[in-house]
């Protein structure tokens, strides 16, 4: 077993708002805490394994990666991030309803990270 110490961890950010607001940040905090916690790990998961494939990780489109969590109330969240200089940016996240990613929250993810990407 390696010392975590040794494991590179990338580090991961909330996407801020011009008003300083974090909208992926209150999506957690309005839900469950066993799903909360879920979410959470998945995300620790991607920091110290990147890069982490399927079940767990999916890319998509135009930079942005899919984190993808069965939670414990029997839904399923994704949430979208990018890479910045070196950091993960967990920019939107939902709750899945459908079989393909809606693509008002696809739009909503590539603006943020328009956003991100040009200060």
């Amino acid at each position: 077993m390696s010392d975590p110490e040794q494991i590179p961890k990338i580090p991961l950010v909330f996407y801020r708002t011009a008003a300083g607001n974090e909208p992926v940040r209150d999506w957690l905090k309005d839900m469950d805490r066993d799903d909360r916690l879920a979410i959470g790990a998945d995300l620790q998961r991607v920091q110290y394994r990147w890069p982490v494939g399927m079940p767990l990780c999916r890319a998509m489109k135009d930079g942005l990666w899919e984190v993808r969590t069965h939670l414990p109330s029997r839904t399923i969240s994704r949430v979208l991030l990018c890479f910045h200089e070196g950091v993960i940016i967990a920019l939107h996240g939902f709750i899945k309803k459908t079989r393909t990613t809606p693509d008002e929250d696809m739009a909503l993810a590539r603006q943020r990270k328009k956003e991100v990407e040009h200060g």
